[in-house]
């Protein structure tokens, strides 16, 4: 029998709770983001931690979680769960929307990525971000995607590391390892959900800040971090999600980022909500945020990003 990790053995008892679409699968298979050790390291040491609700913490093995579907219709998602850079809510965000995105006949790919709590350097989930859309571009003959039709899905300070990808996908932010490193890390669109986007006085008192920037950031250390400050033509469709009250990440993050898109000439969608605080994932059935995935499905099929009927 294959050894199975503490992530797997979770990975295996949500798939027995959750009420499964024919054609999921039991039990996703891993892809590491560096054939090696990653840039920066050498990271933390010990086990890899996971919370009773799969919070992660200790990354020491970044990864991509896949999702296949039975009848692929050849759009995929990188999706990325937040946490502030200290842990990776996956049992709240990532894991779920990745099964619903499995349902619609999305391939889904779950960024498991380095944190700055556990002693990597602040860049290291950015290159693991932009790693992360190379490798599954350069595999996407493999999964029966269209590398053209490959997204970036991001909830709070995963939003911040989605919107970071989106607006530099270019910048070099490691040496290439292999070939997969020539391939572009641009998204071929974003949704950024509840975001964390700015890193700009009054709106930056997060813990995705201080873990990014330290308590006492340089203007110009702060603007090099703010994704609303670095959006422009080419930055890809996005869409936008977030409640009026949410106390975490205030609104304005992503009215900043609309108004960033809108003057760029972007396509892009923006949805308040009056209520539904923060951390939300896919929405609680009989909130008000539990629209934003309906929403975010239909915006995506006007844009040509999926298909209705998968194939």
């Amino acid at each position: 029998m294959p050894h199975l990790d503490r992530r797997s053995m979770l990975g295996m008892a949500a798939a027995l709770a959750v009420p499964r679409k024919a054609g999921a699968q039991a039990l996703p298979e891993t892809i590491a983001l560096w054939p090696d050790a990653p840039p920066g390291g050498p990271g933390p040491s010990g086990a890899e931690a996971v919370s009773s609700k799969g919070s992660l913490t200790n990354v020491s093995r970044p990864r991509l979680v896949v999702y296949r579907t039975a009848h692929p219709d050849g759009s995929a998602a990188v999706v990325i769960a937040g946490g502030g850079y200290a842990h990776i809510e996956a049992g709240n965000e990532s894991t779920p929307a990745c099964q619903w995105l499995q349902s619609l006949g999305i391939t889904a790919f779950e960024l498991i990525y380095r944190l700055p709590e556990d002693g990597w350097p602040p860049v290291a989930p950015f290159q693991d971000g932009q790693r992360a859309m190379r490798i599954v571009r350069s595999r996407a003959t493999d999964f029966g995607i269209d590398p053209a039709r490959i997204g970036v899905i991001g909830f709070s300070a995963g939003g911040h590391l989605a919107g970071m990808t989106a607006v530099q996908p270019a910048k070099a932010l490691y040496p290439p390892v292999d070939s997969a490193d020539s391939l572009s890390a641009r998204p071929a669109f974003a949704a950024l959900i509840y975001p964390v986007l700015t890193m700009m006085p009054p709106f930056d008192h997060t813990h995705t800040r201080r873990e990014i920037l330290g308590s006492h950031p340089s203007e110009a250390e702060s603007i090099a971090y703010s994704v609303e400050r670095h959006v422009n033509a080419e930055t890809p469709p996005t869409f936008l999600a977030q409640a009026a009250d949410d106390p975490i990440s205030p609104l304005d993050n992503s009215l900043m980022m609309f108004s960033a898109l809108r003057a760029a000439k972007v396509a892009a969608e923006l949805h308040v909500f009056q209520s539904g605080g923060h951390g939300w994932g896919l929405g609680r059935p009989g909130t008000e945020v539990h629209a934003w995935p309906d929403l975010f499905a239909a915006w995506a099929e006007v844009n040509q990003f999926r298909s209705s009927s998968p194939r």
